[in-house]
């Protein structure tokens, strides 16, 4: 083992402490009581390892100040042998600080990351082919649009509208062209074509004077008569275009409203109808005793009106055919000036009005099959010959003759109108409207006697030829009748 180094001696007096060959200052002695702390604490993890320990004998003070130099120097020396392996390691050398400062090193930041080349997808050239034809197209057609706004051809077509197709109608209406030819074009097609006027021929003199030989016993009636034999169009005329109170007979219009609906599809004949309190209607019916909420079917409400006149059944009708004001206007449309709604039923003030001329013409339409099909004009047919009140036009009718018919009553006016068919085949309307004193009973005579004197004329004038307007009997009412029918359309 080698000696160890000589103590040093400190100066008295507290001055510096000596150098050593090194040139480096001696620890102070808080340094080497650390140095002691640590050989200590080194002297017992040995003995916790199990290595023997030898006995030393206790050191003096000069030569444990001699041994903390020591050790002091070793350290030192290990400590230069650090940085300078350091700084072969680094290039750059770290700067240091002091013993009693810490450092804090600022991490280096990241290098950015390299811009990524996106290269662009190959298109197939096809797909620029499409692209440049529907380019094309969508010019060819804003070229093409404002060429036809500019053309003089097509403002001289769009001024004309009698010169134009449809087809340019339409293609004119769709470039905002022409409004005033594309409202004419849109109101025609929504027009329905007028039903032709009654045909009227000759008039039967001889009848005519017999009617007013019979009104004339009773000055305080005043009757208008509309007679209309359907095989020859001749005719008896008394005051028959005169507009008056219509009562019930207004229910007959309302009745041919109600099936051009069915054929429409608009309604049905199974659809429910409910009965709401502000529907019910005194006067004649007797669903007005059902409570509200009742339910009935269109063709039962239509029966009722008819069969029994229905007041109640009446304004369930008018409110599901779109009421008073659309009613009017299709009875305007078929020909009929003097009818018109203006009050729900009873109307008993006689505010609703019709005329002789306009139920003969709307009866006419309806055998002429010029407003319904041919189903629905046998329903109408068959409901108005189940009308119970026959106390008027039946009253005059031969035996074996039928009677399609609707009566109308009010205190100031009695009225009758139906279509006749009699056994010989003939076919004739009628409408007989009485205006009277209030509830007068002569008025029932007046109208059978006016139904008797026109059937027995009829009945005794050999048959006419028929008119191109006339239409055959399609519903007999016996087997005489339907024989009759069948020879006449043999002649004709």
């Amino acid at each position: 083992m080698g000696e160890a180094p000589p103590a040093l001696s400190l100066p008295k007096g507290g001055g510096a402490a000596p150098v050593r060959s090194g040139g480096r200052s001696p620890k102070p002695a808080s340094a080497s009581r650390r140095s002691d702390l640590r050989r200590l604490l080194l002297g017992r993890s040995a003995v916790r390892k199990g290595a023997p320990v030898a006995a030393t004998p206790r050191p003096s003070q000069s030569s444990a100040g001699a041994q903390a130099e020591a050790n002091q120097a070793r350290l030192e020396e290990l400590r230069s042998r650090r940085r300078r392996s350091s700084r072969r390691r680094s290039p750059k050398a770290v700067p240091t600080a002091p013993a009693n400062k810490t450092v804090y090193l600022r991490p280096r930041p990241a290098d950015p990351p390299a811009p990524i080349l996106v290269l662009p997808k190959k298109v197939s050239p096809l797909l620029y082919v499409m692209r440049l034809l529907i380019l094309g197209v969508g010019i060819g057609v804003i070229a093409g649009t404002l060429l036809s706004v500019w053309d003089p051809a097509t403002r001289s077509l769009a001024e004309t509208p009698q010169e134009s197709s449809p087809a340019q109608r339409r293609s004119l209406r769709w470039f905002g062209l022409g409004p005033k030819e594309a409202t004419t074009a849109q109101a025609e097609e929504s027009k329905e074509p007028a039903p032709p006027t009654l045909k009227l021929g000759a008039e039967i003199a001889p009848l005519k004077a017999e009617i007013q030989t019979i009104a004339s016993q009773n000055t305080q009636l005043s009757p208008a008569v509309l007679v209309v034999d359907l095989d020859s169009d001749a005719h008896v005329d008394i005051n028959a275009a005169a507009p008056l109170p219509a009562a019930s007979t207004i229910k007959i219009p309302i009745l041919v409203a109600f099936f051009q609906d069915v054929d429409a599809g608009k309604i049905r004949l199974d659809e429910q109808l409910t009965m709401r309190q502000e529907l019910v209607a005194s006067g004649s019916g007797e669903m007005q005793y059902q409570p509200p909420g009742t339910q009935f079917t269109a063709l039962e409400t239509a029966t009722k009106m008819i069969t029994v006149s229905d007041n109640t059944a009446t304004n369930m009708l008018i409110e599901r055919l779109g009421g008073m004001t659309s009613l009017n206007q299709r009875f305007q449309a078929w020909g009929l000036p003097a009818t018109a709604l203006r009050n729900p039923l009873p109307d008993l003030e006689g505010t609703n009005t019709t005329s002789p001329h306009d139920l003969v013409q709307v009866m006419a339409l309806v055998n002429r099959g010029d407003i319904m099909s041919q189903r629905s004009r046998d329903r109408l047919l068959s409901i108005m010959h189940g009308t119970v009140n026959d106390s008027l036009l039946p009253q005059g009718l031969g035996e074996g003759a039928t009677i399609a018919h609707k009566t109308g009553d009010i205190g100031s006016l009695l009225a009758d109108a139906g279509l006749v068919d009699m056994p010989n085949g003939k076919r004739y309307l009628i409408a007989v409207m009485v205006k009277r004193p209030h509830n007068a009973d002569a008025a029932y005579e007046l109208i059978q006697q006016i139904s008797k004197a026109t059937y027995q004329a009829l009945n005794k004038a050999p048959q006419p030829q028929p008119s191109t307007g006339g239409v055959p009997a399609t519903q007999p009412a016996t087997a005489t009748q339907a024989d009759a029918t069948i020879t006449a359309r043999k002649a004709r």
